[in-house]
């Protein structure tokens, strides 16, 4: 690990200890300057240690035999928590003062409705006419919206050292009029759960090791931010189940094994890819409530 990361943790331990006899009430705004970014921090949580903001600017996911680009940025944001007991430390995950951890963006499938779906493939009379129908009036354009459907799990120090420190519990929303607006690959009862690493992966065959990384380190705030410019967290071996409620209650009978033969679902581990390309930043919590003035 970097001997700057190292110190960095360091006085993250040691800061806190300056907010013995003050209260989160004593700072009023929002961050400002350099910490603006981590304006959502969960500041007032008990034993608040640092806030966590990342974006992801690049990269992409394969599904089965689909693959989709990363082209709008996807920002993950929160905090961690730091509690000693007795000689143990316990770290944890916070979501966000506004309860988005993972922001809802979404990403172009290439090929759009075309590339999922033939109208003549449809068997229903009125999912035809429902599919010509969005065809000939041009919404053929489908978005692959990741959503968070459990608690996320982050560790600095883990990605710091290349191991998986990023744990989401997904789905992926499918939007496009004629998918409707419950067309979802995983559910919150079984989700698609990425263990992201800056480290190597060890996947099940065909897929082989990849790589991930984190470097670009440099300090902000006085050496109270911590920015890692070339981030890259991936997985490739996790399994990805069906997708369910295409088309609506009328038409998912219909639709969903259609998108389920092109897309290649369920998915077993081994054939699946995340690569999260961005930048993270993380601040020491009482920097970023002094900055509140």
């Amino acid at each position: 690990m970097d001997k700057r990361v190292v110190r960095y943790a360091i006085l993250a331990v040691l800061a806190p200890c300056a907010l013995l006899g003050s209260s989160s009430s004593a700072f009023a705004g929002e961050p400002t300057g350099e910490f603006a970014v981590f304006k959502e921090c969960p500041l007032s949580v008990p034993f608040i240690n640092s806030c966590v903001y990342s974006v992801t600017t690049g990269g992409g996911v394969t599904i089965g035999s689909t693959s989709v680009p990363i082209v709008n940025q996807i920002i993950f944001q929160g905090g961690e928590t730091r509690e000693v007991v007795g000689n143990e430390e316990f770290r944890s995950f916070v979501g966000p003062a506004n309860g988005e951890t993972l922001v809802k963006t979404p990403q172009p499938v290439p090929g759009g409705l075309a590339g999922l779906i033939k109208c003549p493939e449809i068997q229903s009379v009125l999912g035809r006419l429902t599919c010509e129908t969005v065809f000939q009036n041009g919404a053929t354009g489908v978005n692959a919206i990741t959503e968070l459907v459990g608690p996320a799990q982050y560790s600095f120090l883990k990605l710091a050292s290349h191991q998986a420190g990023l744990v989401l519990p997904v789905r992926v929303r499918l939007e496009n009029p004629l998918l409707g607006d419950g067309c979802y690959i995983g559910s919150a009862s079984e989700p698609i759960t990425l263990h992201l690493t800056t480290g190597t992966t060890s996947p099940p065959p065909p897929n082989q090791p990849i790589s991930g990384e984190a470097s670009g380190v440099s300090f902000r705030g006085g050496g109270v931010i911590l920015l890692a410019e070339n981030v890259s967290a991936v997985d490739n071996s996790f399994s990805v189940p069906t997708a369910r409620g295409c088309g609506g209650p009328l038409l998912a009978s219909a639709i969903d094994p259609i998108v389920n033969g092109k897309i290649g679902l369920p998915s077993p581990a081994g054939k699946n890819t995340a690569i999260l390309n961005g930048h993270l930043e993380q601040a020491i919590a009482y920097y970023v409530m002094l900055s509140e003035g």
